[in-house]
Order: C-alpha cells, then structure tokens, then sequence
C-alpha cells in the first residue's frame, strides 16, 4: 500500500512539472559550460522561463566545456539540451580552433587594447543564427547569451551595438518577426555586470562553479591553466566577490588568498 502511494505521488509530481513547463514560456540559452553562460541559464529558469539549451562542438580545444554543459543544463532544469557540430577549426583564424599559441599572462589593460587571438570569426553570429532558428521552430520568442562587454577579452561581438543589431535583423530575417509580427529579444543580462557580479548572482541562484569550466587551454585531463585571459579574468572575478574560485589551476597567479 505504501509503495503504490509512493508510485502514484512520483507521477502526479510529474505529471504538475511537465504541466508547469508547458505554460512556461519558451527560450533558447546559449550554454557553453562556462561560469558566464551557465549564470545566464540560472538567471533564465529564475525569470520563469522553460529553458532549451544550445551548445556547440565547433572544433574548439577547450572541449571539456561541453561535459559541463551538459551537466549543467540537466542540474538547473532545462528542458531539453542540443549540441550541434560546426567545423569551424575548419576556417581557422583563431587560437581556440587551430594551432595559434592562447596568449597568457596578459595584463587587463592588455585585454582591452586589441582583438586577441583567441576571438573566433563569426562565432557569436553563428551562434546566434542556430539560436535563432531553433527559436523560431519552437515558437519561442526569447534568446538569452553570456556576452559581457566589462570584464572580458575585447571581443566585438560582445558590444550592446551588436546585440541590438543583431536582434534587429532577426526580426527582418524570420517568418516570425514578419509574417507573425512576433518580436524576438535577444537577452543579455550580464552584458554592463563585472564577473565579480556576476559571480556572486550565480552564487545567489546556487549555482556550483565547480561544475563550470573557462580556460581556453586546459590540458588533456581539462585542468585549467591559469594564465589565459579567460582564466585571469575569472579568477580576477573571484577576488572581487570576496569568494575562493573552487577550481583547481596549473598556475594561480590572483585568487591565492583564500
């Protein structure tokens, strides 16, 4: 008797989950399985959203990142989880897709004085294309992506200009924008935040940073570097929230006094 109430309260609680998800509205996250995107997930399902997440396997060295997101998207709740293959390592141009050295040890001042090798042509584009079709096939109006235009490498596909301008055209470039006059938002949240902020909106949301991953050169068994940008940035971001960084480095440079 126990165990058949135990039975039928498991599928009623599924049962109302899969309802509420339903009424949920719609969005597609970009997730990588860094600190940044996997914040925007949390900050997404906290706003109430049902989450389909994007990933992708674009010939990048860091691909350990993709474990994570696929952790992470089933931790925080999304409703389904997609990763699609691109090869741009195919074009090339970048450290992170071919055999360009990851600059390290750069200052912060350094980050943002000029484009560096790591930025990826078109990447952000790209993505957001795949975003945005995946929006459309599922009647969603709403796209959420980890750019942050503060505390970051200099990227030009990270500005408010080109958000907007890429909204802009999503709504020029899909039946739904046109024919549906639906409005597609391209969301943004951490765009004008410091990672500190970021950092400690993530905490708040209880997110586990252990679980995440930046370097852009880990070594084979994903350990992180410690001296790439992305890794000076987050650790930088640590200090400022006041917290340790739960990860474990090859060369901790900032972050050592905790």
């Amino acid at each position: 008797m126990l165990l058949r109430f135990y039975v039928t309260f498991n599928i009623v609680n599924e049962m109302d989950e899969n309802t509420e998800r339903k009424t949920q509205t719609k969005a597609v996250v970009l997730l990588s399985g860094g600190l940044d995107s996997t914040t925007v997930l949390a900050m997404a399902r906290d706003a109430g959203f049902a989450c389909y997440c994007l990933s992708f396997q674009y010939g990048q060295r860091q691909s350990i990142e993709l474990e994570k997101a696929k952790a992470n998207s089933v931790r925080l709740g999304a409703v389904d989880h997609l990763v699609l293959h691109i090869g741009l390592d195919a074009i090339g141009g970048s450290a992170l897709t071919s055999e360009i050295d990851v600059p390290k040890g750069r200052s912060f001042d350094d980050m943002e004085a000029s484009v560096p090798q790591t930025y990826v042509p078109g990447r952000n584009t790209i993505f957001l294309a795949y975003a945005m079709a995946w929006a459309e096939v599922l009647g969603a109006d709403d796209i959420f992506i980890g750019v942050n235009a503060l505390d970051y490498s200099g990227y030009p596909d990270c500005r408010p200009e080109y958000i907007n301008a890429f909204e802009k055209m999503a709504n020029l470039a899909t039946r739904a924008g046109t024919e549906e006059k639906r409005s597609l938002i391209i969301h943004a949240p951490l765009l004008r935040m410091t990672k500190g902020e970021i950092i400690l909106k993530g905490v708040s949301l209880g997110i586990d940073y252990a679980a995440t991953h930046s370097c852009y050169d880990p070594d084979l068994e994903g350990l992180a570097c410690g001296e790439c940008d992305s890794c000076r940035l987050r650790l930088k971001g640590f200090t400022e929230a006041g917290l340790k960084d739960p990860l474990e480095y090859k060369k901790r440079e900032h972050n050592d006094n905790f």
